[in-house]
């Protein structure tokens, strides 16, 4: 059987790596943006994961029409009152790298006891489907901010966000290891699911 072809909404290399592991076993092959022939910037403008991730999917399918998948996803830190939080990408400014970023939210909790270092990565997954149907799922990955930079494996805030039941920071993981228990991953596990499920209900539900 062919496998239908979805269209990420992203240009991250990392993440569309994360993607195409999960999906590799699927009926569903994982094509970039740039891949589709779409080289658009999207107007990231809600306030939540939710709105953002449902805006990048309606803008490749407006342009494409096939079945879309986007997510957005960041960090949460309780501490700074849920910053960078909609805004992880934009902290500091796009063009800030995320070392810069790191380094920055290290030096706001230099002070802060490990009682008081939670965090969270978001994960909202959102896909249009090539009639139309919208399905959406949101998952966490608990977690609490380091005391340094720590780890080379994954990329954005990961070498910050320390998983006690690990011993690691999700940049110490490796890409089976974070698949396993990342907000992302959980996320595109449960929307392969949900998919699967499009494909048994065939056409015709």
């Amino acid at each position: 059987m062919d496998k239908k072809t979805i269209v990420f909404a992203t240009s991250n290399k990392g993440k569309l790596n994360e993607i195409k592991e999960i999906f590799k076993d699927s009926a569903y092959e994982i094509i970039s943006m740039k891949d589709a022939g779409v080289d658009i910037d999207i107007d990231e403008n809600g306030s939540t994961f939710e709105e953002n991730a449902f805006i990048k999917a309606t803008a490749v399918y407006d342009i494409t029409g096939g079945i879309v998948m986007a997510d957005d996803s960041g960090l949460e830190v309780d501490y700074l009152e849920k910053k960078p939080g909609v805004f992880s990408s934009r902290y500091m400014g796009k063009d800030t790298s995320y070392e810069a970023k790191n380094l920055h939210i290290l030096e706001l909790l230099k002070d802060v006891p490990d009682n008081m270092r939670s965090a969270r990565f978001v994960s909202a997954i959102c896909c249009i489907m090539d009639d139309g149907e919208v399905l959406e799922t949101t998952q966490t990955l608990e977690g609490k901010i380091s005391h340094e930079i720590l780890g080379a494996e994954g990329f954005g805030y990961d070498p910050i966000v320390y998983i006690s039941d690990y011993g690691k920071t999700c940049a110490q993981l490796s890409i089976e290891e974070k698949n396993k228990i990342s907000h992302r991953g959980k996320a595109l596990r449960q929307m392969k699911i949900m998919l699967n499920r499009k494909l048994e209900e065939g056409p015709d539900r």
